[in-house]
């Protein structure tokens, strides 16, 4: 929504084709809301997990739009549970579309964000971390999430000489999503949450820094709107009243 107050052109890559009752809008609807916004939208159907699926997408994206300025590797599976407690399914999952599904996207898009002036990667995962604290409760999904974050600081390092920038984002705080509101703690934790803005606007200040410049970061939210001289940070609040919860890995 940020970029398309810009007027940029946004592919929208994503399964929910069809309402679900815990998830709000479809791929759809995100479309019209961001044309609404001054953008141009493609949706797209993609699971990131199955290779055919994003290989078509990609290739309708260089048939509509032609380039790929900067492409954000968002899509996660989350079980917060020790080993005994992970189904290999579970694992299997948060795995292919963590780590699996954000090399497979990064592959897939080269071509198209080296024919771009200015190409970023964006991983939505944590600064590198080997402290236990982050390890011993949930150590399946942390592997997924600290191999995302491998996977930028290879990236940056890979595609350097060409001028694509890697970098991971992450928030100071939990964030107001879906994932929040159904699986971590309901109306309660919402409450102490930021909104999904905060992010939206700290993505978009990396996307406009020079990809030569700004690669192999691992950027907490507040800190790079601190760095563009933001101070004021009870507007992304869900709820002025309580203090913001931080969130795992910070």
């Amino acid at each position: 929504m940020r970029a398309a107050r810009d007027g940029a052109n946004i592919v929208v890559a994503a399964k929910t084709a069809e309402p679900h009752p815990k998830l709000e809008g479809t791929i759809y609807t995100a479309a019209k809301d961001i044309e609404s916004a001054g953008g141009r939208a493609l949706p797209l159907i993609v699971d990131v997990r199955d290779e055919a699926q994003v290989r078509a997408a990609i290739d309708e994206v260089e048939k509509v739009f032609g380039v790929i300025d900067v492409l954000v590797n968002n899509a996660s599976a989350i079980s917060l549970t020790g080993t005994q407690s992970t189904p290999m399914k579970r694992y299997d999952l948060m795995h292919q579309i963590n780590v699996r599904g954000s090399f497979l996207c990064t592959q897939s898009c080269l071509p198209l964000l080296e024919k771009s002036d200015n190409a970023h990667i964006l991983e939505l995962s944590p600064p590198l971390s080997l402290d236990p604290r982050w390890w011993g409760p949930h150590v399946a999904y942390t592997l997924s999430k600290m191999n995302m974050s491998l996977l930028v600081l290879g990236w940056a390092e890979e595609f350097r000489s060409q001028g694509i920038a890697a970098n991971a984002l992450w928030p100071r705080t939990v964030i107001a999503t879906a994932a929040v509101q159904n699986l971590l703690g309901g109306d309660g934790m919402m409450r102490h949450s930021r909104t999904p803005e905060i992010m939206g606007d700290a993505a978009h200040a990396i996307f406009t820094r020079a990809s030569r410049e700004c690669t192999g970061n691992f950027f907490i939210d507040e800190d790079v709107l601190r760095a563009e001289g933001v101070t004021d940070f009870t507007k992304y609040a869900v709820d002025p009243s309580v203090e913001a919860m931080q969130d795992l890995f910070v």
